[in-house]
């Protein structure tokens, strides 16, 4: 499928780069250390969605802010060699004008351009979990990129892998483009299904970017 996009954006983790072994490291970690059964663990989606919100769900407010900052610094420490860019993410980015894309994450900033500076990407715009006050799947934070980069919502193309993602890019009224990379393909609703990024190329155009994406 041929698409013309004046912006690409681009979710991180499971997207870009895989951290998932990271992830479940830190969190286990993190719920023994806050006393978090196994069976409460089980029922909160990590995937996909701010750490202040999974916490949330599972600690009383008064608590929230101590507990964030100490799974953001488990997970940094735990980058070195926990974390590795996805097969076709340099190559696609290397095609992209640097103005003409960005990264959306649910991840803090800090700990996203740790993640992102391991697999050697270096965005010019990121939005992270501290630029916004809604996360996915509310539209908020693709919104965010695609005024940062200038450009009209409606010409953006959204790369994600989870459902939270993908329904925040709808909200937005872009067009997205789903991996299947930690998700089947039964769990994502999408305007284009890929296995990975290596399934896509770009071509910078006059006004934008042109992408074909899967078959």
């Amino acid at each position: 499928m041929k698409i013309s996009a004046a912006a690409l954006l681009f979710d991180n983790d499971g997207t870009l780069v895989s951290s998932m072994e990271s992830v479940r490291r830190c969190w286990t970690r993190w719920a023994e250390e806050y006393g978090i059964t196994a069976e409460e663990f089980a029922r909160v989606e990590l995937h996909g969605r701010p750490a202040a919100e999974i916490i949330a769900d599972l600690l009383p407010a008064a608590r929230i802010p101590e507990a964030l900052a100490r799974i953001e610094q488990l997970e940094v420490e735990d980058v070195a060699g926990g974390v590795v860019a996805l097969p076709g993410t340099l190559a696609l980015l290397a095609q992209v004008p640097a103005e003409r894309w960005a990264v959306v994450t649910s991840a803090t900033r800090r700990l996203a351009e740790a993640r992102l500076a391991e697999a050697g990407i270096h965005p010019k715009t990121l939005i992270a979990a501290d630029d916004i006050t809604r996360g996915k799947p509310d539209p908020e934070p693709f919104l965010l990129a695609a005024r940062r980069l200038g450009v009209d919502p409606a010409r953006c193309v959204v790369f994600e892998d989870a459902p939270a993602g993908l329904a925040s890019g709808r909200a937005a009224g872009m067009t997205t483009v789903a991996l299947t990379t930690t998700h089947r393909a039964a769990e994502l609703a999408a305007d284009v299904l890929v296995g990975d990024l290596s399934a896509v190329s770009a071509q910078a155009t006059a006004d934008g970017v042109e992408i074909v994406a899967g078959g």
